[in-house]
């Protein structure tokens, strides 16, 4: 599969990669630095190169932009980073989200089935809640 390049925010939490989809401005920067507070590491910050390997999703920062984040208000910064790392779960932000969801709500992206959860990016909890959701992701697989 050629690589393709996702408007997305990706980080790793465990062995795990979490992207964060969204417009511009709703938040994937902001979300990733609270969970990089957490104890996550940044993969790619804006810009997610995705590739299949062995039936798995990969997330990778493009080369230009590895290692680097930007910090609203501050500029952009380099933090540690991660990269190959399989995706296990899709966080959409800047849409509606549902108070009870679904269950087992897919994603495809690159011919890869992927659960999906929609999410308030700014609100307090929502660090836990993706935490959360990708425990339950881990679990269904």
């Amino acid at each position: 599969m050629t690589p393709l390049l996702l408007h997305a925010t990706s980080v790793a939490i465990g062995r795990h990669c979490v992207l964060l989809i969204g417009p511009s401005g709703a938040g994937k920067s902001d979300l990733a630095l609270r969970l990089i507070d957490r104890g996550a590491m940044l993969i790619s910050d804006d810009q997610t190169v995705l590739t299949v390997l062995d039936g798995r999703l990969r997330a990778a920062a493009p080369q230009t932009i590895s290692g680097m984040i930007e910090v609203r208000g501050v500029g952009i910064l380099a933090v540690a980073s991660v990269a190959d790392i399989p995706v296990a779960l899709v966080v959409t932000l800047g849409g509606p989200v549902e108070r009870m969801p679904p269950e087992g709500v897919m994603q495809e992206i690159a011919g890869i089935p992927l659960p999906v959860v929609a999410l308030a990016a700014f609100e307090a909890s929502t660090p836990i809640k993706v935490e959360l959701a990708l425990a339950h992701a881990i679990e269904g697989v």
